[in-house]
């Protein structure tokens, strides 16, 4: 007789929601607004910018902390700055042995992209 567990089978993780759309198609929702402006809070710091500009711009598009770090703070103020921008959708991340490697979640960099872009001419 066998020891082995079944385990149960795992739903995949949703796809991230965009967060609204284009200002050009209609007035925000009062939540659309909420958390558009999470987002763009969390950008709106000069280091997390850095931050995120690093990770999405590192190859294979995902980057360790051990990589990114050199922005000018201490350890601990990169690994404050990173969680907020993890909070607000911007980042996801894993941890591999000692290290966390983060990633630009593509899903709110497209809508973010999309609530900015004029819609086309007709």
């Amino acid at each position: 007789m066998s020891n082995a567990k079944v385990l149960p089978l795992l739903e995949p993780e949703a796809a991230v929601e965009p967060c609204c759309p284009p200002l050009t198609e209609r007035p925000l929702t009062a939540e659309e607004a909420e958390r558009t402006a999470v987002m763009f809070k969390a950008l709106g710091d000069p280091v997390r910018l850095r931050l995120f500009s690093s990770v999405a711009s590192h190859e294979g598009g995902e980057a360790c902390v051990c990589d990114i770090s050199d922005v000018g703070v201490s350890q601990p103020t990169v690994s404050h700055h990173l969680k907020k921008l993890k909070e607000a959708g911007l980042l996801s991340s894993e941890r591999r042995g000692t290290w966390v490697y983060y990633r630009v979640e593509p899903a709110v960099l497209a809508a973010m992209g999309a609530l900015l872009t004029k819609a086309a001419a007709a």
